[in-house]
């Protein structure tokens, strides 16, 4: 350019006037205190959360020649050879309610609450190319895995009540309770994959700590056998976990068998919160360092 010409570049004159007018009208920065969950960002970003939830699903069963059929034959499948291993062989008592169904409850909620940790434990290394390149809250990562979850524990509530109909076990009450317990469920998984989805970012070794943890957690929570068939001397361990209650409690409203404790289940609610917030606290104290890392 001649800067001995008259010509002058065009300039916006609101601009020169008002500076603030060229500031930007979207500023990303690390915020703190209760303002840091975003939670009016995460609603505006719902259809996103739904999106990635409608691609995980049809990832699932993509070039599969059953399909969705696995969301039920899997869990029939396992409580199949529990049945088998625990009830045929190891003579693990159930009550009067049938061994392949007594597991199968557990089953159930067991296989919701893996799946959301599981899924929301990789979330953020398994879309490293979408966080590096997109603006949008990285909570919604690890929340999208809920939905999708739901929709395979949807499926198996519908099978759970064909094998109580099948086994000629009655219909309770305690089922309108049933979602208290699940959203209990949710909210501990939720809590423990946004810790493991935050530190996998930096060390993947937590995706291979992950699944040993899940199955050692399988074995010391009242899943596949009820709490009264502990010693007694090892109860006070197994009731320190605040997943044993929630179980038991699934168990009541299928069943009808047993009582919630509900000092038990008071304790399973705290345990619950502190572990969500807990979760939300490491995500966004490691938030920042994200893009860099991954």
């Amino acid at each position: 350019m001649d800067f001995n010409s008259t010509e002058t570049l065009a300039v916006n004159p609101t601009a020169v006037k008002n500076p603030s007018a060229r500031r930007p009208s979207f500023v990303i920065r690390p915020e703190r205190g209760l303002v840091a969950l975003e939670l009016p960002e995460l609603w505006q970003f719902r259809d996103l959360m739904f999106a990635l939830a409608a691609r995980d699903i049809k990832l699932r069963y993509k070039q599969t020649a059953l399909g969705v059929v696995w969301v039920v034959l899997q869990p029939l499948m396992t409580a199949g050879i529990l049945s088998f291993v625990f009830g045929t062989v190891a003579h693990m008592k159930s009550g009067s309610i049938p061994y392949f169904v007594f597991s199968y409850a557990g089953l159930m909620g067991w296989n919701l609450f893996s799946a959301v940790l599981t899924k929301a434990g990789g979330s953020l290394v398994g879309n490293a190319n979408l966080i590096s390149k997109v603006y949008f809250p990285r909570m919604l990562l690890p929340f999208s895995s809920i939905p999708s979850s739901l929709v395979d524990f949807a499926i198996a509530v519908g099978m759970l009540i064909v094998l109580l109909f099948l086994y000629h076990l009655p219909l309770q009450w305690g089922l309108l309770a049933l979602p208290v317990w699940i959203a209990l469920l949710l909210v501990f998984a939720t809590g423990f994959g946004l810790v493991a989805t935050s530190l996998m970012v930096s060390y993947r070794d937590v995706g291979y700590v992950l699944p040993v943890a899940l199955q050692i957690l399988f074995y010391a929570t009242p899943i596949i056998y009820p709490i009264a068939n502990v010693p007694q001397k090892l109860q006070f361990w197994f009731n320190l976990n605040p997943l044993s209650e929630v179980f038991e409690a699934i168990r009541w409203s299928v069943f009808g068998s047993g009582a919630v404790d509900w000092v038990r289940m008071g304790y399973a609610i705290a345990g619950a919160v502190v572990t969500l917030f807990i979760g939300i606290y490491s995500f966004k104290h490691m938030e920042k360092k994200f893009a860099d890392v991954i």
